[in-house]
């Protein structure tokens, strides 16, 4: 793959920021182009789920920087994030200018953050949900088929809807999607739980006692029956129980991590390092999972990765978006010792991998990506295939990488401190 690459670093100034959103069906993931003096461009993402408008609020504040400042960029910008979705701005503009300043200097972006621990990067692809456990365990048979060394499924109480008997629950609430989980007072009732039980037991009987299978997407249940369902369930060693109630409150995560024999992990919502420390400073959690679009890009993510390490904790990290973030986490993983695995989830998505162009035949190959050489993140678009599968929520974000000069401007007064 050729890259265009500059002998003047010091003198490079980004000049633009354009967009195009891409997805399928209610999947959207706006992908960002940052733009230089010297012809050099950068790719990055807005975290699928977010509006690209949390980055084009950032273009007026980057323009005329020097992208391979990296760190001083990003502590600029690292205001304008926060939790959920609200990163996803500050995320995508990071992983462009990783990407740039490793073009500039002519190595992959991994070399920017210390190095790497490893050739290979281990994937887990996750399985949407089947009511029937023979079925879900054939599709999850087809990764395995694939190449797949490390899968993830939700046992939770969506698959419980409309059998009689096995949730208490105020209908009201059950539609109410903004309610956390400990105040709708939802609860599992004994036949739920044996329901679910057996549909776990299907599967891992089906798959085999070895395969490493994580557990995502319990419902918003509260403290009391998470514990219940998690004892039920330890008897088939899941990989770790995630996101099982809300990272926000750490006293009822670490009595779910007391009371289970399995992993709990929880992160992918949480914007820098942080509230990190306070979850292992309470050690609340096996594992840390964050999610690079959200938690602060590749080197913030790296950091979180290493401080887990400090307290005997790995790390695995979320992903639902294109090959760009995708990437992105891929020279992260390279460069945290303690990384675990990276999830997949468009493994049935035929255009996935033919959005970028990349050295070798596949992205993924025996559940692995390998970590590329080229400069910066190593991958380019395929601008035909971009085109042909974008996906704008509204008119007004529709086009291919336009112009968006009505935020050059900036019209506000940013400083935190008098």
């Amino acid at each position: 793959m050729s890259i265009q690459t500059h002998s003047r670093p010091s003198e490079l100034k980004i000049t633009d920021l354009r967009f195009a959103i891409v997805g399928h069906d209610n999947w959207r993931w706006p992908l960002l182009r940052i733009y230089t003096n010297q012809g050099i461009t950068g790719l990055g993402e807005v975290r699928d789920g977010a509006s690209v408008r949390y980055a084009l609020m950032l273009k007026s504040r980057l323009l005329g920087e020097n992208p391979c400042n990296v760190e001083r960029v990003f502590r600029k910008i690292q205001q304008f994030g926060f939790h959920g979705r609200q990163g996803g701005g500050v995320c995508g503009v990071e992983m462009a200018l990783m990407d740039l300043a490793g073009k500039a200097y002519g190595v992959p972006s991994y070399m920017l953050a210390g190095g790497k621990y490893r050739d290979r990067v281990k994937v887990y692809a996750d399985t949407s949900s089947e009511q029937d456990p023979k079925k879900m365990a054939a599709r999850m048979q087809t990764r395995i088929d694939k190449g797949y060394q490390f899968l993830k499924m939700d046992v939770g109480i969506n698959l419980l809807r409309g059998i009689e008997g096995t949730l208490i629950q105020d209908p009201a609430v059950a539609v109410n999607p903004n309610l956390m989980h400990p105040f709708t007072a939802t609860q599992i009732t004994q036949k739920g739980i044996e329901h679910l039980t057996e549909y776990a037991r299907v599967i891992r009987e089906q798959l085999g006692s070895t395969i490493p299978i994580a557990i995502d997407h319990f419902g918003h249940i509260g403290l009391d029956s998470c514990i219940r369902l998690g004892r039920a369930l330890d008897r088939f060693t899941f990989a770790w129980y995630e996101d099982m109630l809300p990272w926000q409150f750490p006293k009822q995560m670490k009595a779910i991590k007391d009371a289970v024999e399995t992993p709990v992990c929880t992160g992918e919502d949480i914007y820098l390092r942080q509230e990190f420390k306070t979850l292992l400073d309470e050690d609340c959690v096996s594992y840390v999972h964050p999610d690079l679009a959200t938690s602060g890009g590749i080197l913030e993510t790296k950091r979180i990765g290493d401080l887990a390490q400090e307290y005997g904790v790995p790390m695995v990290l979320h992903q639902a978006g294109s090959p760009i973030v995708a990437m992105a986490n891929v020279h992260c993983a390279a460069a945290t010792e303690n990384f675990v695995a990276l999830e997949m989830h468009s493994v049935d998505l035929p255009w996935w991998e033919d959005l970028v162009a990349f050295e070798g035949k596949a992205l993924v190959e025996d559940g692995h990506i390998r970590v590329p050489e080229a400069p910066g993140l190593g991958i380019e678009l395929n601008e035909e295939v971009v085109q042909a599968h974008l996906n704008p929520p509204t008119p007004e974000l529709a086009g291919f990488f336009e112009s968006t000069d009505s935020w050059n401007v900036l019209d506000s007064h940013d400083r935190l401190w008098s």
